[in-house]
């Protein structure tokens, strides 16, 4: 009689229990590794960061989520939402939606160890640096930095310019809510918020995400305008996000608010073709392909400035002024905000706003091509000399320091002709006999960034000049 053959059935159950046994001791040390690796970044990170990490920063997003869904002023707002809209059940779901994309997931070791490593690789490949009065000093109390927004590089410059100062995290826009920028803004700690919502679910969520935010000393950077400025100039406060801050903050007692106004500016913005485009009538926001167009360009022509030498490298300068603690701000106005109703409250905060603003607009640093960006377009038409024009942009800038705004010029007339190089090879100015003119289908490009220190000419400034480090 023919034996049958063995099963192999036992054989593979035993290799399937040991290659379980295995992967879980294997994931288990990977989780170990991992873990150690975090702490050891947080660690060296929290020694070295001026203002240290909150606990708040190094919460895991789940945790945040749980949290700000369990707060009674978000199941106030889902309550309200559902007896005016929805079910609850519809209306819970809404508002973790609206949780989910604003609570950052920060990654210590993406952070410390990818992203500002980069953003360093790239702010030095793309500019020549400079930056003053960078100090951050918080103690126990919540800083937020209030910056202007000229480009979508100020996210990458500014946390370059702070890796030794704080762990940023800023408020991004909806462009960032983009696969896979979205889950690397979020990884990077920042969170999203929705320009311009009219969802009231959404905005109640965002509100007390941001007051626990400040309450949990989270360090964060607000662009006071809203959005970037497409002409170029500064423009009106939104003060929505104040609003959110002040609305609970107690002026005697917890953490003190320190609010730091930042400003930036460029000789070279990426997007300011797609921002003025975006001024057409019709247009609703700058055009994604034109941007990643400029961007290839821009990158790849000062890459190869970079690796010919950094003196006619674009400036990009950040400076950083005085800080505004909102409880001597309310001492000295006998304010409290919590105990004004919410129109007192809105004309108090737009008051603050305009104050931070043109703090801010004090310290925008003036460059070469602004400068020289302001001589041209006073007189479009007129062919102007190197000489004449270099004499121009010197009792432009000599006007501006006595008046006392920061200028960043420190190679005197060979930043201005670095400048006037820069026009030239972007054929923003056409060179004939010696004369340059302006090219006639740029004009409005170099009204952009004209534009950028247009306040500083017009009204008073009181900071003295500088030079970057």
């Amino acid at each position: 009689m023919k034996k049958s053959p063995p099963s192999l059935w036992p054989v593979v159950l035993v290799a399937a229990l040991v290659t379980c046994c295995l992967s879980k001791v294997f994931l288990a040390g990977v989780r170990r590794f991992l873990r150690r690796r975090r702490e050891r970044v947080v660690e060296n990170a929290a020694r070295r960061l001026a203002l240290g990490l909150p606990a708040f920063k190094l919460a895991r997003g789940r945790d945040l989520m749980d949290l700000l869904m369990a707060d009674p002023a978000v199941l106030e707002a889902v309550e309200e939402h559902s007896w005016e809209h929805e079910e609850p059940r519809v209306a819970m779901r809404r508002a973790e939606r609206y949780a989910r994309e604003i609570v950052p997931s920060f990654s210590p070791y993406l952070y410390f160890r990818v992203g500002l490593p980069l953003a360093g690789l790239v702010s030095r490949a793309l500019y020549r640096l400079g930056s003053e009065g960078g100090q951050l000093v918080g103690g126990d109390a919540t800083v937020v930095l209030v910056m202007n927004h000229r480009s979508n590089l100020d996210y990458v410059i500014l946390a370059h310019l702070t890796r030794n100062q704080a762990a940023l995290s800023f408020a991004a826009g909806e462009w960032a809510r983009v696969w896979p920028a979205g889950w690397f803004v979020r990884a990077m700690g920042s969170f999203f918020v929705r320009r311009g919502s009219g969802d009231v679910l959404h905005r109640r969520v965002l509100e007390r995400f941001v007051q626990m935010a400040v309450e949990g000393g989270l360090t964060q950077v607000i662009f006071l305008e809203g959005g970037l400025s497409r002409d170029g100039s500064l423009r009106e406060p939104k003060v929505g996000l104040l609003d959110y801050m002040l609305r609970r903050f107690d002026p005697s007692s917890g953490r003190d608010l320190l609010f730091v106004p930042v400003a930036v500016n460029y000789d070279r913005v990426l997007e300011d073709r797609a921002l003025l485009a975006a001024l057409k009538p019709g247009a609703s926001r700058p055009n994604d392909r034109l941007i990643s167009s400029q961007a290839a360009s821009f990158v790849s022509h000062n890459l190869r400035l970079a690796l010919g030498g950094r003196d006619r490298l674009p400036y990009a300068v950040v400076n950083f002024g005085a800080s505004v603690s909102a409880r001597r701000y309310a001492s000295s106005r006998g304010l409290d905000f919590r105990a004004l109703d919410d129109e007192a409250r809105a004309g108090q905060v737009e008051l603050l706003a305009q104050e931070l603003m043109r703090a801010v607009g004090e310290l925008v640093p003036v460059l070469p091509v602004p400068a020289i960006a302001h001589v041209l377009v006073e007189s479009p038409d007129e062919p102007v000399s190197t000489v004449e024009i270099k004499a121009r942009a010197r009792a432009l800038i000599s006007s501006l320091q006595a008046r006392g705004a920061r200028t960043c010029l420190p190679g005197g007339e060979r930043d201005v002709e670095a400048g006037l190089d820069l026009l030239a090879a972007r054929r923003l100015v056409v060179r004939e006999d010696g004369l340059y003119r302006i090219s006639s289908r740029e004009i409005e490009l170099l009204r952009y960034y004209a534009a950028s220190i247009s306040h500083l000419i017009e009204g008073p400034s009181q900071t003295p000049g500088y030079e970057p480090g």
